[in-house]
Formats: C-alpha cells, structure tokens, sequence
C-alpha cells in the first residue's frame, strides 16, 4: 500500500508541515527502509517480499526524493534536522523506535537513528559517512555527473537505453554491479527520480561537512559493505567498524553500491539477522 502522510516538524521559524510517501508491507514488527540520494522507496523492491514475510516493512521516499515533497522552507537537508523529521513521520504512524536498515545516504541516517535511540536495531549498506575527503570529492563528482547525465538526456532516449542490456549498464552500472537484472520500467523509474529529486542539491551541500564519528551504543548494529561498491569503496566499511566497535561487518560479495538489488537472497538475510 503506498501512501503519504503529512506532520508537523520543528524549524527556526515555529511549527511547518512536511509531507511524506511510502510503501507499507507485510506484519510484524516494524522496518523503516530508507534509500539513497537520488532513489526512491522502489529500491527495496528486490527485497520487499522477504522482507515482509516478516516484518512490518515502511519503505519510505525520503523527503525531496521519490514522490515525497522537499522539506519545508527554513528546514535543512542535515542530519541534525532530517533525522527528527524521520522520528516524527513514525510517531504519526504511531511506529515507536523501528528496526531501520539504510543504504548509503540512508545508511547514515540509519546510523544516526540508532546513536539517537530512535531505531532498535540498524542496518547500515554501504553508508555514507566514512569517506576521506578524497573519497567524498570522487564521490560527489560522480553522483553530480550522474545527475547532470539524467538531466540531459530526453525522455524517449532514457526509455530506448533502458530496452537493451547495455544501455542499463550505461545508466546504472556505478551503483549496480549487475545492471542487467534491472527490469527497463525500473530503470527509467530511478533514471527520473535522480533527475527530479528537489532534495538532491541540497542533500549533497549539507554533505560537505558530514563525518560520522561517534559509536552507535545499546543498539545491535550491522554495517554491509558490497565487494564491487564502485561508489564508496569497501574499506570505508573497516573504519565504520573502528568507530562502531561493536558493529557487525558483513561482506556482500559481488555487489555493488546498491545491494538491494545485485543480491536479494542476501540482504534479506541480513536485515532480518540483524533485527532478531
């Protein structure tokens, strides 16, 4: 069931009204899934199914991605205000402290969550957070390339890639490692969602200063790193492990950036493992 909620969050200027979609599957108890920049809640469809069969699974558009409106004026795209955003869109589904699994941009706000006391269990793929400033230089300026390549091509070019094997590879293989599995509606989906995203810019500017460097306490944690993650490489998952000691460090062969989709069978599980 896809849905959108709206709910009052705190700003510099008193009391707004943000807007939220998201997808709602399955029984049990609650999972907040929350994608990367420029992705929407669709990136978890590889894995909905299983996760459903056990959890009560809220894949959510964050906001400014997907079909979730951008925040309000005079709330930023940063940690310290998305996260209490995040906390009031589960209070208003009456969701007190959800398992939540992120990748990447989601990751670090899963990882934020747990150090929050706001999530039960995380599950961190890939996350964002743990670059040096190098690694955060070459990984801006692809997702900035990528974006600007989304923007440029018409539609009817978007949809003609997206027949061929080839052509998916062309538009996603740095976050896929295998681009092929992706159904040519997904892609042109994803394709326009970074080309739209009202949140992208922003998210990226609040970026520039992110460093994640405290430990997540009390709150079982999994950090999953994917051996072919092209975007941020995997030794970013070795210093989460060193701030977050007692994390979990799990290798996803032969998965990219987005794991969610190069490996259901594997995500799953570890999702599931982690929130037990």
């Amino acid at each position: 069931m896809t849905a959108t909620v709206a709910f009052a969050v705190e700003s510099p200027g008193g009391p707004r009204t943000a807007s939220v979609t998201y997808e709602r599957r399955g029984q049990g108890e609650p999972l907040l899934l929350l994608h990367g920049i420029g992705h929407h809640w669709q990136a978890w469809e590889p894995v909905l199914s299983a996760l459903a069969a056990e959890r009560d699974v809220i894949a959510v558009d964050l906001p400014g991605f997907g079909t979730s409106p951008a925040l309000p004026d005079g709330v930023s795209y940063d940690l310290e205000s998305v996260v209490p955003v995040l906390g009031a869109f589960c209070r208003e589904l009456g969701v007190e402290r959800p398992h939540v699994a992120g990748n990447s941009l989601g990751g670090l706000l899963a990882l934020e969550m747990g150090r929050e006391k706001l999530a039960r269990s995380v599950t961190a793929l890939s996350p964002a957070g743990f670059w040096t400033q190098a690694e955060r230089r070459y990984a801006f300026g692809t997702l900035r390339g990528m974006r600007a390549a989304a923007k440029a091509m018409p539609l009817p070019l978007i949809e003609r890639l997206s027949k061929s094997e080839a052509g998916r590879f062309a538009l996603t293989s740095t976050i896929y490692a295998k681009p092929g599995r992706r159904t040519p509606e997904s892609v042109v989906a994803e394709t326009l969602a970074l080309r739209e995203a009202t949140g992208f810019g922003p998210t990226l500017t609040a970026g520039l200063s992110v460093q994640f460097r405290d430990d997540v306490r009390d709150v079982p944690v999994t950090v999953a790193w994917g051996t072919k993650d092209r975007l941020l490489v995997r030794r970013q998952g070795v210093r989460a492990k060193g701030i977050i000691p007692e994390a979990r460090l799990v290798r996803l062969p032969g998965c990219g950036h987005v794991p969610m989709n190069d490996d259901p069978a594997a995500v799953a599980r570890v999702i599931l493992d982690t929130s037990r």
